[in-house]
Formats: C-alpha cells, sequence, structure tokens
C-alpha cells in the first residue's frame, strides 16, 4: 500500500537500487514457466508427500543454459525419461525461449528422440498427450494436459508418468512441486484398467514434490548431468546421486570406437541403503566427435559391473 502526503519525501539512491533489484528478481521466477497465473488464486495446500524432509534435491546447478557448442541463441533443457523402468535424463538443445519450463514440458510430452530410443529411453507418459497450460505460483507449477495423461495404466507406469513430470518441473530452481490438471480439474487419480476407485489406480494428492513414491524411480546411480545427447566440454562435471555400497562407483569416458578416453571414481556423499549426491569434475582428451559415459558399482562378490548405465554424448572441439 502507498501512502501519499502533501510533501515529497526524498528516497535515498540506494533504496531506489534495491527496490529495482527485488522487482527484477521477481519477473525471472515468472519467467521460467512463461508468465504467472493472473487469476490471483493461491497455491493448492501441499500433499504429505511433498514434505521438505523428504525431498531429493536436484543438482546444484539446474538452471538451463545456452549450449557451449551452439552460441547464446539456444537453449539446453533437461528432459526425465525412462530408462530399464527407472528414470533417465536427457539432455536437448531448443532455441533460445524465456519461457524454459514450458519449452521442456512440450519437449518431454513430444517423447524421445530416435537417438535417445537407441540410448535406451523410452517415455510412460502417452503419446497424443498435450500442454494446455503451465504456470507459477510461490513455488508450485500448476501444469494443466490433456486427458490422454489420464489414460489407465499399471500403477508403476502411471507413477511413473507422474515422476517424469515432476522432476522435469523441479529441475527448474524456482518449482519446488507440482499441481496436475486435466483439462482443467484436479487431478486426483490415474484408474487402473479403466476402473476408477480400483484399489490399484494410482492416487495424486495435491502438489507433488521429489518425495516418494516418485524417487523410488531413481535408478541406483542416477545420473542427472550429462544427459544423453549432451556435449562435452573439457573438462565436464558428472552430477547426480546415488545409493551404492559405500557410496563408491566408476565413471567411464569411451569414444565411438570404445577407447577409453577418461576414468575416475565418484564418491557420494552417503553409501547404500541411503541414498547421496556426488559431483565430480572430470577431465578428458579424444579427437573423436562422439562416444559414452558408462557409470557402474562393482561387486563385492565377484567384482563384476552392477548398475551399469550409458549415456550417449558428442564431444565439443
Amino acid at each position: 500500500m502507498i501512502v501519499t502526503t502533501s510533501r515529497f519525501v526524498r528516497v535515498p539512491p540506494v533504496l531506489l537500487v534495491a527496490g529495482v533489484v527485488l522487482v527484477l528478481g521477481a519477473a525471472g521466477l515468472l519467467a521460467a514457466c512463461g508468465g504467472s497465473d493472473s487469476s490471483g488464486s493461491s497455491s493448492p495446500p501441499t500433499s504429505g508427500a511433498s514434505s521438505a524432509s523428504n525431498v531429493t534435491a536436484p543438482p546444484a546447478t539446474p538452471t538451463p543454459s545456452a549450449s557451449p557448442s551452439s552460441g547464446p541463441s539456444t537453449t539446453s533443457l533437461t528432459i526425465y525419461f525412462v530408462r530399464n523402468g527407472a528414470l533417465g535424463v536427457a539432455e536437448r538443445v531448443t532455441a533460445s525461449t524465456t519461457a524454459p519450463a514450458t519449452a521442456a514440458m512440450k519437449t518431454l510430452l513430444g517423447g524421445p528422440s530416435g537417438a535417445e530410443v537407441s540410448g535406451g529411453l523410452s517415455s510412460d507418459i502417452p503419446a497424443g498427450t498435450s500442454l494446455n497450460s503451465l504456470s507459477l505460483d510461490a513455488g508450485t507449477a500448476t501444469v494443466d494436459l490433456s486427458s490422454d495423461f489420464a489414460a489407465p495404466a499399471a500403477n508403476a507406469v502411471a507413477a511413473r508418468r507422474v515422476a517424469q513430470v515432476v522432476f522435469t518441473l523441479t529441475r527448474f530452481p524456482t518449482v519446488a512441486r507440482v499441481a496436475f490438471l486435466v483439462d482443467g480439474k484436479p487431478l486426483t487419480e490415474i484408474p487402473s484398467g479403466g476402473t476408477e476407485g480400483s484399489p490399484d489406480a494410482l492416487t495424486v494428492d495435491g502438489p507433488q514434490a521429489r518425495t516418494q513414491p516418485w524417487t523410488s524411480f531413481e535408478p541406483a546411480i542416477f545420473v542427472e548431468d550429462p544427459g544423453a545427447g549432451a556435449a562435452l566440454t573439457n573438462p565436464f562435471v558428472l552430477s547426480g546421486s546415488a545409493s551404492v555400497f559405500e557410496g563408491s562407483f566408476t565413471a567411464r569416458l569411451v569414444d565411438s570406437s570404445g577407447r577409453r578416453v577418461a576414468s575416475a571414481t565418484v564418491q557420494a556423499s552417503r553409501g547404500a541403503p541411503g541414498r547421496g549426491r556426488f559431483s565430480q569434475t572430470i577431465a578428458f582428451s579424444t579427437a573423436a566427435a562422439s562416444g559414452t559415459l558408462i557409470v557402474y558399482s562393482q561387486s563385492m562378490e565377484d567384482g563384476s559391473r552392477q548398475n551399469e548405465v550409458s549415456i550417449p554424448v558428442t564431444f565439443v572441439k
């Protein structure tokens, strides 16, 4: 509220600058989702699944940024698909946009590319699902999807499709949770076998954060950077979370001919059965144009590879 008087009050320049910074900061938060909800409605209450104590934090620097290989006119997006029944990450470069969250959702709904499918990625979101709208209010992204999204599915499949959306949107630092609408109405469940209210239906209770049951789809070694299709510069940062014995695993980078170009032992902050975060800078040298990042843990019994994930990448010259 602004109170006016008959006398002018000189505002110190420092306060004027602070006011401008606050306004610009608020505008930046809104831009991540391409604008805010202008209806004046407040965020729906957070569900029990969104308890802050159980939230799995995304990587430390999740903000989409310009691709190092494509110049400032493009934006790099991180999309969460499915690999072997768990979440898998792809990196897409798109035209520069002021609404990266909307761009990420549309990319997610479009499904994995041919190269991403060849790299082992798929999607449990039904083909034909479209985005009606996306808005942000006080850390809650409200996503309105077409009715295809709520098509009947086995409980695990339905849960993975919700997890894909939750992880893709909470990758943005301005989004803490996701509220789901289907054609303008709150999504409360995804039926199993076409029967609403069946015991096997997936219940969606209010806005959802990176909590159970969605975190149950995090693989044992969950690489969130780089994603499939990423263009790696030398050095690059490997980050994500892991739940492996003593928190230790191997990261190996090979070129397109299978020749090793880098290898590192990576240490997460916690070991199994807990889940710890990791972030490690890895240097490499190669003349190849493309290759594969392979991560795996080793069996304590026979030394065999476990929890192996292969991520196709390209190399920036």
